[in-house]
């Protein structure tokens, strides 16, 4: 059995842990809320360009690019989104899961292949272990979400696709649904399959930094519920379009800025899902630390009263003989 001295030193070693799991809790919980506010503010945005470009592409025929044209794939191009620190627990982990699981699936076209554009160092560790083709290093924005950034990573992809260079592009990254749910994500970027990306899950909730099984069953409760009221809100658009000056023209605006849409919207709900699992990940070790303490300080109490009565019955036993 341990002395009272070595329980209190661990007593005392836990309690420190404990304050700066507290503290890294805290301060994810409001990183994240900044983050739920970025989301939110560019959610309107996103949901009127997509509607808009949805009806378009859904109303004319004719309405074909190079980069909805679909090709034999020879090269391939993966955007994989991470963290630049850890302490959250397995949303790293399981991103290079998936995109080494990604990788297998292509290992026929041969590593020089496959081009990994790393979003965040512990991706890009992992991609410079695997050696595998790097793109690039775009590990600044991982923290700080930057919309010209992502508008030239897009740029830069886009261009290679058109010229041929990359003949299918895929993006591996956590969807933010809520603070207690991060789905991990395997979608096409290129070529845009407008029939696909246009239906992505919408059901997010923005209000809360609070990670509970009540609000995980209260969001899958109103999953139903709030589709059908995002379809109400969403104002009909005539289908009947004028294009000037013509459609190749407009096709080379509207589905550019929906790529750089896609990049940055993917950084935000990484970004978001990231400080969700860190603050859930801390919260646990906060709890567990806790639980710990109740443990030892039962124990400290038992050793010690333990203590005392042998000393006492010493004492008694002193007496007895004199």
């Amino acid at each position: 059995m341990p002395s009272l001295k070595e329980i209190k030193n661990r007593i005392s070693s836990v309690n420190s842990t404990r304050k700066i799991t507290s503290a890294m809790k805290m301060v994810a919980s409001s990183k994240l809320h900044h983050a739920q506010v970025m989301i939110e503010n560019m959610l309107p945005y996103e949901t009127m360009l997509e509607h808009i470009l949805k009806i378009f592409i859904a109303s004319e025929a004719d309405a074909t690019t190079v980069f909805s044209t679909e090709r034999p794939v020879k090269r391939i191009a993966l955007i994989v989104y991470s963290s630049n620190s850890s302490l959250c627990g397995g949303f790293n982990s399981n991103v290079i899961k998936m995109m080494q699981q990604a990788v297998n699936e292509y290992s026929h076209l041969g590593k020089d292949n496959i081009i990994i554009y790393p979003i965040g160092r512990k991706v890009a560790e992992k991609v410079a272990k695997l050696g595998l083709k790097s793109g690039g290093n775009f590990s600044a924005i991982a923290d700080k979400p930057n919309v010209q950034s992502c508008i030239e990573l897009a740029s830069e992809i886009g261009a290679k696709f058109a010229n041929g260079e990359i003949d299918r592009v895929e993006m591996i990254y956590h969807h933010f649904k809520s603070a207690g749910s991060q789905i991990l994500t395997r979608k096409t970027f290129l070529p845009i399959d407008l029939t696909t990306e246009l239906e992505a899950d919408r059901e997010r909730d923005l209000t809360s930094i609070i990670a509970t099984k009540k609000s995980q069953e209260y969001l899958k409760k109103r999953g139903d519920t709030g589709k059908r009221t995002e379809q109400e809100e969403a104002k009909p658009l005539n289908d009947n379009f004028i294009v000037e000056p013509d459609m190749e023209s407009i096709l080379s605006v509207l589905i550019p800025k929906l790529s750089h849409l896609m990049i940055y919207t993917a950084l935000l709900d990484s970004n978001a899902s990231e400080h969700a699992a860190r603050m859930v990940a801390m919260q646990t070790a906060t709890d567990n630390a806790d639980e710990l303490l109740r443990d030892l300080n039962l124990q400290y109490n038992k050793s010690r009263q333990q203590a005392i009565t042998n000393e006492l019955l010493d004492i008694v036993g002193g007496t007895v003989n004199n």
